[in-house]
């Protein structure tokens, strides 16, 4: 997901050197030195519902055509519990670009008055099975709740967040560039090698090539933006 471009401690941008992507001729992300991928511990315990949960390792996967199915269910369901509540939904992250290796979790966008009001639905998607994870009040007053089989991040959101931008023009970028999107797949199949302590390290670890990606696709982010 795009949100390893912001937050935690500004100078945690990473990249792995070129290999493997000979065709994306870019000074500026080739070359560069193993990541450290380190999040910001005190952040990551201070926004993780429950504390956060190791992983040790990361597993990416070959693109799969049922994903953008397993959205359609997923956002039934959701509208389902939600009702009129929901203001828009949307399949993000890898696994909403055809083509694209990525970890088999569905990423969805969920729009809705105030994400900050989370008795208007955080209710309603727990007895859907959903179990919120994350709360991000500086930073946009994102949530997130997870569910398994499928697994799903649903990331929620008030309208006009900036983050729900960068989603958006990152996914259409990747569905439309083969070189970026052939750029990332090898970025995180070879960052899936390592070991992680938490799927926030990976996450940092890719920093520079999802900034590298986002100026790209023509991506000015806004003066003032927390990101």
């Amino acid at each position: 997901m795009v949100r390893g471009v912001r937050r935690h401690n500004g100078s945690l941008s990473a990249f792995v050197d070129g290999r493997g992507a000979a065709d994306v001729k870019e000074p500026n992300v080739t070359d560069r030195p193993v990541p450290t991928g380190k999040a910001d511990r005190d952040y990551l315990a201070a926004v993780t519902v429950g504390g956060p949960q190791p992983v040790s390792r990361i597993v990416v996967v070959d693109y799969d055509p049922q994903w953008p199915g397993l959205f359609q269910a997923l956002a039934s369901s959701i509208r389902a519990a939600l009702g009129g509540a929901v203001l828009g939904l949307e399949h993000v992250g890898s696994t909403s670009v055809p083509g694209l290796a990525a970890k088999p979790k569905i990423d969805i966008d969920l729009i809705v008055a105030d994400s900050s009001d989370e008795d208007a639905y955080v209710p309603h998607l727990e007895r859907a099975g959903f179990t919120l994870r994350i709360r991000e009040p500086d930073w946009y007053e994102h949530r997130v709740l997870v569910r398994e089989d499928p697994d799903v991040n649903l990331h929620v959101f008030s309208p006009g967040a900036e983050e729900l931008k960068r989603h958006l023009i990152f996914r259409d970028w990747l569905r439309g560039n083969d070189d970026d999107r052939n750029l990332y797949a090898s970025v995180k199949r070879r960052l899936a090698e390592r070991e992680w302590e938490y799927v926030a390290d990976y996450a940092e670890a890719k920093n520079q090539v999802v900034a590298t990606i986002l100026t790209r696709a023509g991506y000015i982010r806004p003066v003032g933006d927390p990101s």
